[in-house]
């Protein structure tokens, strides 16, 4: 363990790189984990959600008029055909090399009036907030003291779904975005790495009913991925809280 690390890591922290810049802090009243990286802050709160709330809001997203929540083939449905109660999944394509292809997740974006958000050639337009989001947004603002106008909904059907390599730097979420990002169901890989260095590099896994909080200038210098995980065999639904200018 390096001296600069002020507390024993738990296992959902990797190790720090042998490098100036990394420093964490673990708060003995919250056991909250404020990391500090070269020119990004993060701050990680294991038990944002207990573990029944957490499932509770699982299967509220899923909910559906169609198909069972558990023991459904998801990596078969396409979620257009699907009468969803709560949240209006939907699957994107993008361009890739010149050809149109399915993004390996399903998503949704809810927000404020007018607050729409374009990434990777998608512009997507907020479907209202409900009374499920508008809860949990209100949870997530008084935790962690920031407001947001909007949310980005990801579903990762199990560990054949990913994220690539990417900064949420798009124009629309201002200079030094801050984003806020729960996350339910199976622990994922949160792999981050400098965009002038790549082999300078961090990773903590994202645990059920966890929060994360991302903010600083991290959008500027730094990239984050989930990366695929074959053996991985269950669901996992994250929501990134957003500030759309």
């Amino acid at each position: 363990m390096h001296d600069h690390i002020l507390f024993d890591l738990p296992p959902v922290l990797a190790p720090f790189p042998d490098k100036p810049g990394f420093a964490a802090h673990r708060d003995e009243r919250t056991g909250d984990i404020s990391v500090q990286l070269p020119e990004a802050e993060l701050l990680f709160v294991p038990s944002f959600l207990p573990a029944p709330t957490a499932d509770a809001l699982i299967e509220a997203m899923l909910a559906n008029a169609d198909l069972p929540v558990a023991g459904t083939d998801w990596l078969s449905v396409d979620p257009q055909q699907v009468s969803w109660k709560n949240i209006q999944w939907q699957r994107d394509h993008i361009r890739m090399f010149g050809k149109m292809v399915a993004v390996p997740r399903f998503s949704a974006w809810y927000g404020d009036e007018g607050k729409s958000y374009t990434y990777s050639g998608l512009k997507l337009n907020p479907h209202p907030w409900n009374d499920l989001l508008s809860g949990l947004r209100q949870g997530v603002e008084q935790r962690t003291g920031c407001a947001f106008n909007s949310v980005l909904l990801n579903w990762y059907r199990d560990g054949t779904d990913s994220m690539g390599w990417h900064a949420d730097d798009e124009p629309e979420l201002g200079p030094n975005p801050v984003i806020a990002s729960v996350n339910l169901g199976a622990s994922r890989r949160f792999l981050m790495r400098r965009k002038d260095d790549h082999q300078c590099k961090w990773e903590l896994a994202l645990t059920h009913g966890s929060l994360l909080l991302m903010r600083g200038r991290m959008q500027h210098f730094w990239q984050h991925a989930i990366p695929k995980e074959k053996k991985i065999g269950s669901l996992r639904i994250n929501l990134t809280f957003r500030t759309i200018c």
